[in-house]
């Protein structure tokens, strides 16, 4: 699935309500799925978009593209808000585990900092380097104050054994960054998912 330059799409409109859609298009597809959730507040808002809707989540296995190493209970834990809006729904939820071996998604779901990091592969980081796709264990230096956690994360070969990806961002600055990326710039690690080799990305921005 990466063996030709990702090809890059805006969505026109890049809003929540545009990502619902594309998650529930989804979904509407025949077969049993896999899908890689982003983190953060992003996920929790798309899903009450479609907590109304007619869809059938008991093919779906849900998995994240990275969490914060702390119990499913704690506040920063990714899983539990993912877990606590879906874990009704009939959804197969698939946990990180360092050096687990994961398999090809259908859709990759991911969110993009400040600084250009996708999942939590970081700029700057201690990272554990694994062959293939996998999980793998990393810590962002300096430590984020609003999230001073290790991590666990899907490295770039997981990340990129799908079908596509969708980029999901709001403000200007992360626009302005992307901007600088497409024009050329590779000092990023979102850079390589974007002009790199891989699967067509599909970025839906906001204000």
């Amino acid at each position: 699935m990466t063996d030709a330059p990702a090809r890059v799409r805006w969505a026109e409109p890049g809003d929540a309500a545009a990502v619902a859609d594309r998650i529930a298009a989804e979904l509407a597809q025949p077969g049993p799925k896999r899908i890689a959730f982003t983190g953060g507040s992003t996920p929790i808002k798309v899903l009450a978009l479609l907590a109304d809707r007619p869809l059938d989540w008991s093919k779906v296995t849900i998995a994240l593209t990275d969490d914060r190493r702390v119990p499913d209970d704690h506040p920063a834990s990714n899983f539990g808000k993912i877990h606590a809006a879906l874990g009704a729904s009939g959804a197969r939820f698939e946990r990180l585990v360092e050096g687990m071996e994961v398999a090809p998604f259908d859709l990759v779901w991911l969110g993009m900092g400040e600084d250009g990091h996708v999942a939590s592969l970081f700029p700057h980081m201690q990272a554990l380097v694994r062959p293939g796709p996998t999980v793998i264990a990393t810590t962002p230096i300096p430590l984020p104050p609003e999230a001073p956690f290790d991590r666990l994360s899907l490295n770039r070969k997981a990340l990129k054994a799908t079908k596509e990806i969708i980029l999901v961002v709001t403000g200007a600055s992360k626009k302005a960054l992307l901007d600088r990326v497409l024009a050329g710039s590779d000092a990023y690690p979102v850079s390589d998912f974007l002009r790199g080799y891989g699967p067509p990305v599909t970025i839906y921005w906001s204000e």
